[in-house]
């Protein structure tokens, strides 16, 4: 990674994530369960900053009280990594005061774009070409610099491939490696592509650097005909998408791993299924690999 030392000597993260560790995401509408939950549920919670920065009230004082019993990851929105806008780096230092505050071992982003002369509110897809490349890896760079640590960056999903140079496979290799940073692996987004554009789940997890892969996504999706999902995370997460999720252990080895659930919520009970659906495969997969 390109840091400064001056940016690095202020960040003080907490320990990595171990790697067979489950997390939830974080939202409001959670919080009392999150407040509730027993021990054991999961071992870490992961929030977008930009919907906590300067939030105070009963709101902040539970947000600080659950950092407190578990550790934050987080998964920015806002950066615009793949945009043309000038990178918001105003934005960059408060997120940077809150990873340090919260001491959170990792961040990451969405490999998209989302601002123009505004925001966008939605999460578009970066043209597959090679100056897309080469701009949307400077501008990871930056951040890393400006943050004084390495990030992950998400694959996400896309319903148009504008003037297509390379696949998506291709496309986001040449970002990790031009960057040199790491990848948030979101295993639904996968499924939903390969559905929706008609490549090989599997194939393109395997052609993806497993040294690189530092968190998984799951989550649930709206099948809007056989040909055409919608990634929404308003649903449970569908058999399918467990099965390549303990594939992708199996190829890889475990890895943290978060439950996204951000509307439609089910009673906390559901969510506990799916947690113990995560802890069984990552633990399957260590049978597997010791045994």
């Amino acid at each position: 990674m390109r840091s400064t030392d001056a940016a690095a000597s202020v960040v003080h993260p907490r320990l990595p994530l171990p790697a067979a560790a489950v997390g939830l995401g974080l939202r409001r509408a959670l919080l009392q369960d999150l407040h509730d939950a027993p021990a054991g549920d999961f071992d870490f919670l992961e929030c977008a900053p930009e919907n906590w920065i300067n939030v105070g009230g009963p709101a902040g004082d539970a947000l600080d009280e659950l950092a407190r019993r578990h550790p934050l990851s987080c998964h920015g929105l806002s950066l615009s990594l793949g945009g043309s806008a000038a990178l918001d780096t105003e934005l960059l230092q408060q997120v940077g005061r809150f990873l340090e505050r919260h001491r959170v071992p990792l961040y990451s982003e969405h490999l998209s774009y989302c601002s123009d002369d505004g925001q966008l509110y939605d999460l578009l897809p970066i043209p597959f070409t090679d100056e897309a490349v080469r701009h949307t890896a400077a501008r990871i760079a930056r951040v890393q610099d400006l943050l004084g640590r390495r990030i992950a960056v998400e694959n996400v999903s896309y319903y148009l491939a504008p003037q297509p140079a390379m696949d998506e496979l291709a496309f986001t290799n040449a970002v990790l490696a031009e960057a040199d940073c790491d990848l948030l692996l979101d295993v639904n987004n996968v499924y939903v592509n390969a559905c929706n554009h008609g490549y090989d789940a599997d194939a393109f997890i395997a052609g993806l650097p497993a040294q690189r892969i530092v968190c998984l996504h799951v989550a649930g999706h709206l099948d809007e005909a056989p040909d055409l999902k919608i990634d929404t995370h308003g649903s449970p997460v569908i058999d399918p998408v467990w099965a390549l999720l303990e594939r992708s252990y199996d190829r890889f080895g475990p890895r943290p791993t978060v439950l996204e659930r951000d509307f439609n919520f089910p009673p906390y009970a559901e969510l506990q299924g799916e947690l113990r659906t995560i802890r069984r495969l990552q633990g399957t997969q260590r049978e597997v690999a010791h045994g």
